[in-house]
């Protein structure tokens, strides 16, 4: 290869696997637009990135979220951007939010808005599911975690797109970057609201325990509060959203795999893993190399940005027999899809068991899945991907 592939060039955003199978082949590590990170697009590669946070640290991920025209970086005090021992410290904070009696205890509300969205849902007519179903469902369980009132719901996917997509924003697209600055300071504000009430009146949720816990006998500053709130809401929705897209887009591509999980609900866990690997949501996370690196013949120096692709990882024919087939009998376990090592996403139990109630909830409701991929609008961030907008006709059972 002789320049740099754009991640966000229409084609390979609509469709990165090809470039990733290129570069597997002849570059496995490659520089690439927009930013000019290094890309690493192996499996052992990538999984070697992801255990050794002392080679490849997590402060990558502030390069891509700093921009002149931002007041503040929103992954900033998050730990998206943390290394251990801190990194550890915090995430043990928020593992109560995600244990097997909390989710146990919202798996029926999950359930009953499920249910609800799925009964809004016209059969044989166009709608847009992010709109009509995908955004909804996790709004609503963030907004359950967090305590924050239902009115507040309507405004954080607006909030987590613009808070992904500030890589995709031009230097000189000023509408874009004024809404994004817009979206950043209403979020704060919702967020220092709800963080007040919880001072004067103290719940049973996750904001009251953020405010009184301790770490080391000390507080959690201001800024690592707020860090928190702002990577619940924000990677706790994405990412989420973009599953259950795939997942009916899934389901209306693969008829023969629509017809096994609807005839063997048993199946529906292992068609969930399948459209992890096969269509991955997080496609991406950001590491800053802290030492000189070789890999491959190539010399990354300190300092150097490092973007260890998931989505290519996850079709790598040295792991996957014919990765690029859509098959729900794989065995075997794949590391990839929520990340590895210290940074494994907390969140995935939860995100998981989204997606199972999604799933048997509108194989409930509806018999045949049409989506319309020729009129997809696709996000651009850099580590998670996904459509905007996805028109579906969804046909009752």
């Amino acid at each position: 290869m002789n320049t740099r592939p754009n991640l966000f060039a229409p084609d390979t955003r609509a469709n990165p696997y090809p470039l990733y199978a290129e570069l597997r082949r002849n570059a496995p590590v490659f520089q690439v637009d927009p930013g000019g990170f290094w890309a690493i697009s192996r499996y052992d590669d990538v999984l070697a990135v992801l255990k050794n946070p002392r080679l490849y640290s997590s402060e990558g991920f502030l390069l891509f979220s700093e921009k002149p025209w931002l007041p503040r970086n929103a992954l900033e005090d998050t730990l998206l951007a943390m290394d251990p021992p801190r990194h550890d410290q915090l995430r043990s904070l928020i593992s109560r939010a995600f244990g097997a009696k909390a989710l146990a205890r919202l798996e029926p509300r999950i359930r009953a808005c499920a249910e609800e969205l799925a009964s809004r849902i016209p059969s044989g007519r166009t709608v847009d599911f992010v709109e009509a179903f995908s955004m909804h469902l996790p709004s609503f369980v963030i907004g359950t975690l967090l305590g924050l009132p239902t009115s507040t719901h309507e405004h954080f996917k607006r909030w987590a797109n613009d808070m992904v997509n500030v890589p995709g924003v031009a230097d000189d697209d000023l509408v874009t970057q004024a809404r994004t600055r817009q979206s950043l300071e209403e979020m704060d504000r919702y967020l220092n609201e709800a963080m007040e009430e919880r001072r004067r009146h103290p719940q049973d949720d996750f904001v009251s325990d953020l405010l009184r816990v301790q770490v080391d006998g000390e507080s959690l500053t201001p800024s690592e509060q707020m860090g928190f709130l702002n990577l619940l809401l924000v990677a706790g929705l994405e990412t989420t959203v973009h599953l259950l897209n795939f997942l009916v887009q899934s389901l209306a591509e693969h008829p023969d795999v629509l017809a096994r999980v609807r005839e063997d609900r048993s199946r529906v866990p292992a068609f969930i893993e399948e459209v992890l690997r096969y269509h991955a949501p997080v496609q991406s996370v950001l590491r800053l190399t802290t030492a000189e690196v070789e890999l491959h013949g190539v010399r990354l120096p300190p300092g150097s940005p490092v973007l260890a692709l998931i989505g290519s990882a996850n079709r790598d024919e040295t792991h996957f027999n014919e990765p690029d087939r859509f098959d729900i009998s794989r065995t075997g376990t794949n590391n990839m899809p929520f990340g590895h090592g210290a940074h494994f996403c907390i969140g995935a139990a939860l995100a998981r068991m989204e997606a199972r109630i999604a799933m048997e909830t509108l194989l409930d409701r509806f018999q045949r899945f049409e989506v319309k991929t020729d009129r997809f609008e696709w996000n651009y961030s850099l580590t998670v991907r996904g459509p905007w907008v996805m028109p579906v006709e969804l046909h009752a059972a």
